[in-house]
């Protein structure tokens, strides 16, 4: 990788994590509504992966979404706008947090049903074969999806067709879900899951961004090129908790532990690694820093300044159409 990919990952990398709290800051102030659900101290996975990928391959997520929207390159004024409700959004303000759609960027979808959009990755990657498209469609899910009965019916149809889709498991230790779905995400093998089909898994560090590409790079043109569909487990933490319903370090861990976490997080890596090699400066990363603040600082305002959705496009008239 030169000079110029690494400040592209760690630009994408910071837009995100600047993205990110700004809208936590935005939900405060009640400018967002809804849930929130926020991706800080992940970006590493979306990026690292997206950054392998062509413009016409599919990606699609859960509802941590935010991320692997601008990852895939939308507009974040149109991002920040759906997320406020407004009709410049990238859904006229209707979908939400939890449900970005840019169809031009192949992003299709946020979904807020844990583990649903999994059968649906699984139908893209379908009909990209059945039409031989040598189209790769990703799939970004979270460990707590895996317990879902439709996620072992989509690995099975996918490792029985051998469809193009490779499966991401965003896996932070604090799945959602019943005790005991928590206790299968937890205290199991996550990759094994995806073996059991014939799927062939790996696990990969989830917060270094160059591992994450390294091997995506490897496995994409393998699943492009027919050999069927792939699992990787990127072992991650978020350092936000939940949702902004949730409390800043949850119930159910101390501040103690974000902060070791927070010694491995994916921005410092990347920065660090660039300035022992004497690829970056500081100065560098201070220009990056105010590009970034104010790409986020328009989106806002872009957002703010947007109207609603008008009161005609609360429903669509099935006659007229």
């Amino acid at each position: 990788m030169d000079t110029a990919d690494l400040h592209s990952l760690y630009r994408q990398m910071l837009l995100i994590r600047r993205f990110e709290e700004k809208s936590a800051e935005m939900y405060a102030l009640a400018k967002i509504a809804g849930f929130l659900h926020l991706y800080i101290g992940e970006e590493a996975i979306a990026v690292g992966a997206v950054a392998s990928l062509r413009p016409d391959d599919y990606v699609i997520s859960a509802y941590r979404d935010h991320g692997h929207c601008l990852a895939r390159g939308s507009d974040p004024g149109r991002v920040m706008a759906e997320l406020f409700g407004k009709a410049t959004g990238l859904c006229k303000g209707k979908g939400g947090s939890m449900h970005l759609v840019d169809l031009p960027h192949r992003f299709m979808g946020g979904y807020a049903i844990v583990g649903g959009h999994i059968p649906l990755a699984t139908g893209l990657a379908f009909a990209n074969k059945y039409q031989s498209l040598d189209l790769v469609t990703v799939c970004f899910f979270g460990e707590g999806a895996l317990p879902s009965g439709q996620a072992h019916e989509a690995f099975n149809l996918a490792a029985l067709w051998k469809l193009p889709v490779i499966y991401i498991c965003e896996n932070n230790r604090y799945g959602m879900g019943t005790p005991a779905e928590r206790a299968i995400a937890l205290y199991t093998d996550v990759a094994e899951t995806a073996r059991s089909y014939g799927i062939t898994a790996e696990s990969v560090d989830g917060m270094d961004v160059l591992a994450v590409r390294a091997a995506m790079q490897r496995v994409v043109p393998q699943v492009r090129a027919g050999h069927g569909p792939w699992f990787i487990e990127a072992t991650t933490y978020r350092f936000m908790g939940h949702s902004m319903a949730d409390p800043a370090h949850g119930h159910y861990r101390t501040k103690e532990e974000v902060e070791e976490y927070r010694k491995r997080d994916p921005l410092l890596l990347l920065k660090n690694t660039m300035l022992a090699q004497k690829l970056a400066s500081e100065a560098d990363f201070k220009q990056l820093e105010r590009e970034v603040g104010e790409i986020v600082r328009v989106a806002v305002k872009f957002a703010e300044d947007s109207p609603f959705p008008a009161r005609s496009d609360l429903h669509v008239d099935v006659l007229q159409e």
